[in-house]
């Protein structure tokens, strides 16, 4: 049998995670034809069908699942040779994500300057990226909001942030003192596509006290479109504190009572005992306090 090729080992895993090739394609920055093209390469390869495409997307076959964990690790472990060949051929190298909203500054220019033969970066990781960023070794230590899938992570919250509810200057709620869940029990709330259920939920405040889901808005596909559809009229939003300087100037804030604030935490890969990983949670538990950093 011919050699796996791994790029095709990736959008396979893209289409398993997905479970839509049109999504997978989106996600990948390539055509649906030629995804499909290469999937079918792989099946070649590997001797058995993986997927099955039906009305309602696309769903792994008994061989797929079997080769959906396999595949995985071999990701995993290719990413890891070649984290750890670069570190032995190459000068140390340490890089920090975080996600939108995040500032990690201050902690990054401590690094740099307690280890100046290090090569010590910070690189933006989408929403919902955390995890496989750290997994893929794209990155060294990950900043962002939880809730996110943290299995095979170790992770410690740095600091939290009050949430608040976003709403148009002229909505019925602008100008109050502040809200709780009863009071926006009938407000829709914006449905981010693709999210994972756990997020979601935490940012629609699901389920209610009662049991209840709070009323469905448009389906977003960015997070920066949730503000648009609030000025719009067309829902509220759930935010943190902290972003409220940067929002558009026909919208207001009120503050959520009686729902846990949103906490930042600091990933790593479980079992990462690096020298520059261990300095780096002590930068970050220094200054990043969520204060404004100037």
């Amino acid at each position: 049998m011919a050699d796996l090729d791994l790029r095709l080992v990736r959008y396979f895993t893209a289409v398993a995670e997905h479970r839509h090739f049109g999504r997978a394609a989106e996600a990948l920055h390539i055509t649906q034809p030629s995804l499909s093209r290469q999937i079918a390469r792989l099946e070649h390869q590997v001797g058995a069908r993986l997927l099955d495409r039906t009305s309602r997307g696309t769903r792994l076959t008994e061989a797929g699942e079997v080769f959906r964990s396999r595949a995985e690790a071999l990701l995993r472990a290719a990413a890891q040779s070649v984290a750890e060949t670069r570190a032995a051929a190459e000068p140390s190298r340490f890089t920090v994500g975080y996600t939108a909203g995040i500032i990690v500054t201050p902690a990054v220019r401590e690094l740099r300057h307690r280890h100046p033969d290090a090569d010590v970066r910070s690189v933006h990781v989408d929403w919902g990226e955390e995890r496989a960023a750290l997994l893929a070794h794209r990155v060294d230590a990950v900043v962002a909001r939880l809730p996110f899938p943290t299995d095979g992570l170790e992770v410690s919250v740095l600091y939290d942030q009050e949430r608040v509810l976003v709403v148009p200057l002229d909505h019925r709620l602008a100008g109050k003192e502040s809200v709780t869940v009863d009071d926006i029990a009938d407000e829709p709330l914006p449905r981010l596509a693709g999210a994972d259920p756990a997020w979601s939920d935490y940012w629609r405040l699901e389920p209610r006290p009662d049991g209840s889901r709070a009323p469905d808005g448009p389906v977003i596909h960015d997070l920066e479109d949730k503000f648009e559809v609030v000025a719009d009229g067309q829902a509220v939003v759930i935010a943190v504190d902290g972003r409220a300087r940067q929002l558009r100037p026909d919208l207001t804030t009120v503050p959520l009572h009686g729902v846990e604030p949103s906490h930042v935490a600091l990933a790593t890969r479980a079992g990462d005992r690096s020298r520059l990983v261990a300095d780096f949670r002590r930068c970050a538990r220094r200054h990043l306090t969520g204060t404004d950093p100037r």
